[in-house]
């Protein structure tokens, strides 16, 4: 696995495709922005994703690195490939805590290995998806725009809400003629008293 120099560039990995062998795999650590930047960025996306070159792209965590607590994402190429498509895994939650840094841990890298071997949808993990599909998406390649990310809302039963609210509402009226009666008595005794 290699990482590039700079961060905005996909130049190197231009120079890793030239360098890689016809039945080579290569994996490249990039920034999340050369997944979906325009400009050049998405020239040399274009190229990859037209002439096939794209295996997989895996969103990793943030923090993994010294010097950045960005998330960053592995671009995998295969100049041989057997199908037309892109896996996108999202591993951002695939880490430890440990330290002040985020670690990939054995366990972390094997779902992250199974996901990549299966090659297969996975809901809110991997998305295999064609590179037709990406060119009208406008070959961006951020996983994000793939890969749904599981609904960690609070799920409401709207039925039972609307009970507890008739709930408080009787409660609420119950207590308002209460205090109607505590007033009334006291104003009953102080009229009394006057």
């Amino acid at each position: 696995m290699l990482a590039p120099k700079s961060k905005a560039d996909l130049a190197f990995t231009m120079h890793i495709l030239s360098s890689l062998a016809v039945d080579g795999t290569a994996a490249i650590v990039e920034f999340p922005g050369v997944l979906y930047r325009g400009g050049a960025e998405r020239k040399i996306r274009k190229y990859l994703i037209d002439n096939n070159y794209i295996d997989t792209v895996i969103q990793l965590p943030p923090d993994l690195f010294f010097g950045t607590t960005i998330a960053t994402c592995i671009i995998v190429l295969k100049k041989s490939k057997h199908d037309n498509s892109v896996l996108f895994i999202d591993a951002s939650g695939q880490f430890k805590r440990l330290g002040n840094k985020n670690k990939l841990q054995p366990a972390n890298q094997d779902a992250i290995l199974d996901a990549f071997t299966a090659r297969v949808d996975v809901a809110h993990e991997a998305a295999l998806v064609p590179n037709e599909t990406i060119a009208e998406n406008d070959y961006n390649i951020a996983v994000s725009s793939y890969v749904e990310q599981a609904d960690t809302r609070e799920e409401v039963d709207i039925v039972a809400l609307n009970a507890e609210i008739a709930r408080i509402v009787a409660r609420q009226q119950e207590l308002r003629l209460s205090i109607d009666a505590i007033v009334a008595d006291l104003e009953g005794d102080a009229a009394s008293l006057g």
